[in-house]
């Protein structure tokens, strides 16, 4: 990706749909504070300027159901950094306002690798096997802050499992079985939770794989649990039953069920425990590449207004969409995804490869259950554009109106694909946020044009900016992320910091009083749209100049030869930082001399002579999370001779041993 043009921006795509949800919020906002919000900019300033209020609006223009009404909307006097309480004195129930609806439209549609034909589950399907999970996880004791764990894949029984402990008030948390059994303790230990609901077998890239012997390890270090639920797969690969005693305290699913009838064989009325907006719904964790995850805990307020603010209004939906994140259940884009039922939109819930049995799977998938909102990580673009796959030409699409990626920043020459060979009617969002607010900064926006590597705009009600190293805002050059005032999704604590300060070093360290995301971007004063340059974690600073990563990837590997890449700085034997550069070459190529001159020759003239890496070496991968995030800072710490034990979050955890002993640093 080159550095971009910012005064002649390229329009990629303009609105075209008519009242959208944000307009007719404007609108209303205008009428009852007698004020003139003409379009979305206008509208985004008085959200920010008059956050309490618009928070209020979009309370009631949501429907949140509750069933105490709020004292106070905030106390509008404290900074963000004294974490402030929202919606003061109201009672609600985060998985009430997701099972509203209770007719036979489908609510999920359940599919995988081998899975056919998909799974179609309707929303009263949904209400009552949530209630015959939540009657189960009574009886067994489960209670308003207890701890209900998911080490499972992305499928019905997480979403029936995280709904039903939510009714109960109790926290939900979850990994996808590919994490090892370090990095799920490592997580895990932290919570103790009281019930575990995990598989025998899990299958990817077409292959079956038992998950039991994890599952045992995980169990055998939790000393706190209770119960462990097993989700027998029967529907792939002709896998039959399993035989599950070796793990402590297990039962089927079937039978756990079984618990929560009463004598006559019934399953007792859902009921939903009511809870403060704070209340603790979710527990989510940091990468823990450096040291042991941050649990950032996420509230039932919090998490429900803020993903509905990114629905409703910042995609547009309704219940006509179908949407389809593909993630895992150990991403934050799984409970993203999965508030969408509160619109009453259909859920996809795919577990699997991406690319089985064709390269071409997911776009299979979006003409057979009529995909509408399809989101991907940036990575998996670049990957079927290597791959040459034009679904432009071999599917139809029709219902597909939004692509939305994240996970690390989309390159311009992804925007140039996505048009040029998917669908050139579409909505790209580039999307950024994190599991520390389980939500975006920015994104998707349905009033705005889409331009070529940028993310459109800052969401409503985030005070979005971004600040050089002196703390102040600046537009057209790069800085850090800062938000300025406080919103819904902040973390409402971390779990074992109780006197808060893991959490205010989080955030708060580099500039007092405002939150600091850890990212480097960059706002275009054209066309204000962001473009994000990686974490500032991962900063490079060869002479004193500051830049991030993703400006180096953005150039490079715009080179076909090239498939991939990763940028570090490193120290040499003087003390002088240094970037090193590490080429993944695309097959069938290889690095010459003349590749790397043409490497340098793109570093200087797009960026400049001093981004331009001291080293430039070939590697045969890139380490990434599986979550497909780049792991720079771990590559850092292994070329300063450190080790990394916790390697479970890693999609290749082999790779991270390719960066050792490289003998072209030995004499650096």
């Amino acid at each position: 990706m080159e550095q971009p043009d910012l005064t002649k921006p390229t329009m990629m795509w303009t609105p075209t749909r008519q009242n959208t949800n944000i307009d007719i919020l404007r609108r209303k906002i205008n009428a009852k504070y007698e004020v003139k919000l003409e379009n979305y900019w206008s509208f985004h300033d008085w959200s920010i300027e008059n956050y309490a209020d618009f928070w209020k609006e979009f309370w009631d223009f949501a429907g949140i159901i509750h069933s105490q009404p709020y004292e106070q909307v905030i106390d509008t006097t404290k900074k963000i950094s004294e974490i402030p309480q929202w919606f003061k004195g109201a009672r609600l129930n985060f998985a009430e306002n997701l099972l509203r609806y209770k007719d036979n439209k489908i609510a999920l549609y359940v599919t995988g690798e081998g899975m056919n034909p998909v799974e179609e589950v309707t929303f009263a399907e949904l209400y009552n096997r949530v209630g015959a999970y939540a009657a189960a996880m009574k009886k067994l004791g489960v209670k308003k802050g207890d701890r209900v764990v998911g080490y499972l894949p992305n499928g019905q029984e997480a979403v029936e499992a995280m709904l039903a402990a939510a009714s109960l008030g109790a926290i939900w948390s979850s990994t996808s079985p590919d994490f090892g059994v370090t990095g799920v303790l490592d997580r895990f230990l932290q919570i103790r939770p009281k019930l575990i609901f995990s598989v025998d077998k899990v299958v990817y890239n077409g292959k079956l794989h038992d998950h039991l012997e994890k599952l045992r390890l995980v169990v055998q270090g939790l000393s706190d649990i209770e119960k462990v639920i097993v989700i027998q797969l029967k529907k792939t690969l002709g896998s039959g039953e399993s035989q599950f005693s070796s793990v402590p305290k297990s039962c089927s699913l079937e039978d756990f069920l079984e618990v929560g009838k009463d004598k006559e064989g019934n399953i007792p009325n859902l009921e939903f425990v009511q809870v403060p907006f704070n209340h603790p719904l979710c527990i989510l964790y940091s990468s823990g590449t450096t040291g042991p995850p941050k649990c950032m805990v996420h509230s039932h307020g919090g998490t429900l207004i803020k993903h509905l603010e990114e629905h409703l209004l910042q995609g547009n939906m309704d219940r006509n969409d179908v949407i389809m994140y593909y993630t895992t259940t150990g991403w934050m884009m799984w409970n993203w995804m999965v508030t969408a039922l509160a619109v009453g939109a259909s859920l996809v819930l795919y577990d699997g490869s991406p690319f089985i049995p064709s390269p071409s799977a997911m776009w299979d998938l979006v003409d057979k259950t009529g995909i509408t909102i399809f989101g991907i990580s940036a990575k998996w673009l670049a990957a079927v554009e290597a791959k040459e796959v034009k679904p432009r030409e071999t599917h139809s699409l029709k219902t597909l109106h939004t692509i939305l990626s994240t996970g690390s920043p989309l390159k311009p020459q992804s925007y140039d694909y996505v048009y040029k060979h998917i669908k050139s009617d579409i909505l790209l969002g580039s999307i950024t946020g994190g599991s520390d607010i389980v939500a975006c900064f920015a994104g998707q926006n349905p009033t705005l044009p889409v331009h070529r590597g940028e993310i459109q705009s800052q969401h409503l009600g985030i005070a979005f900016e971004c600040w050089n190293s002196e703390g102040k805002a600046v537009t057209g050059e790069k800085g850090e992320l800062i938000c300025t005032k406080p919103f819904p999704s902040m973390p409402t604590h971390f779990w074992n910091d109780p006197e808060g300060k893991r959490y205010q070093q989080a955030y708060f360290r580099k500039f007092s009083g405002v939150w600091c995301h850890g990212d480097f971007c960059l706002i275009n004063p054209e066309t204000k749209g962001i473009l994000m340059l990686g974490r500032s974690d991962a900063t490079l600073n060869p002479n004193g100049v500051r830049f991030g990563s993703a400006e180096i990837y953005h150039v490079v590997e715009s080179i076909s030869e090239i498939q991939d890449s990763l940028c570090v700085s490193h120290f040499d034997r003087n003390g002088e930082e240094k970037v090193i550069l590490f080429l993944k070459m695309a097959s069938g190529q290889v690095k010459t001399d003349d590749l790397i001159g043409r490497v340098k020759v793109a570093i200087r003239k797009e960026l400049s002579p001093r981004h331009v890496p001291a080293l430039i070496l070939e590697i045969k991968d890139i380490p990434y999370t599986i979550n497909g995030k780049k792991i720079e800072v771990a590559v850092k710490e292994i070329l300063s001779g450190r080790n990394i034990k916790d390697r479970g979050f890693l999609e290749n955890p082999q790779s991270l041993d390719l960066f050792r002993n490289i003998p072209e640093l030995q004499e650096f």
